[in-house]
């Protein structure tokens, strides 16, 4: 039987344990992957400590990303097949499934294939930070010669924006309190700025954006607001 990960308690990735347990049958509209590699998200542990938008039922998987080949497609599932290369877009209630074991069950619309040029690894970590990021096209409709702040800058979501943000031609701006950076650590990833900011913002030295044909600016807020009791270095 393959090894799933799950919690019959919130808490600490101490609740979390390794079970074997059958693996699952897909139903109409799903489809089993055997796991190559899983990606970890904050998301999940607020989830798991019961700081999330919905709360777990108990006992619970746990999981948004994952890597793998298709194992068993379920009726009714098109353009897949056993032995696809697939990643699992984060597009389901973690209520409902989970990617954290050896065998994943998912939705048919969050499976998608990824491309022959990226690792298993990589396969797995591409979609949670980009899709998030992507709010600043979609819903900021960012476009070239926009000024635009990136706040947890040094995180996966703040890195994925910096390089839409170059992507379209827009100016990001990023800040971080990531003690572990080096330095030149985001400018080589082609961000305008980096600044070491204090929790107290009233201390942050100004930022001077370069000169721009546009004077509209965006802010992202790559860090969610966490309960204090969740709430951890960046």
């Amino acid at each position: 039987m393959p090894k799933i990960v799950r919690f019959h308690q919130v808490g600490g990735p101490e609740v979390l344990k390794l079970e074997e347990l059958p693996a699952p049958k897909p139903q109409k509209g799903e489809v089993l992957i055997k796991v190559d590699a899983i990606g970890l998200n904050r998301a999940e542990s607020m989830f798991r400590s019961e700081h999330y938008l919905y709360q777990p039922e108990l006992p619970s998987g746990l999981g948004y990303e994952a890597s793998g080949t298709v194992e068993e497609i379920g009726p009714g599932v098109t353009g897949l097949k056993p032995g696809d290369r697939v990643s699992s877009i984060p597009s389901f209630s973690l209520r409902d499934y989970g990617t954290y074991g050896e065998v994943a069950l998912l939705p048919v619309h969050a499976v998608a294939k990824y491309p022959e040029n990226l690792s298993p690894v990589e396969g797995a970590s591409i979609w949670m930070q980009y899709l998030t990021a992507y709010g600043l096209i979609e819903l900021g409709k960012m476009q070239q010669g926009n000024n635009v702040l990136i706040t947890a800058a040094a995180s996966s979501v703040g890195l994925a924006a910096i390089q839409l943000a170059n992507a379209v031609g827009a100016i990001p701006i990023a800040t971080t309190r990531c003690r572990f950076c080096r330095p030149g650590y985001l400018e080589r990833r082609k961000a305008y700025r980096h600044k070491r900011a204090s929790a107290d913002v009233n201390s942050w030295p100004p930022i001077e954006p370069r000169p721009s044909t546009q004077v509209s600016s965006l802010l992202f807020e790559a860090m969610p607001w966490l309960p204090q009791s969740s709430a951890r270095s960046r």
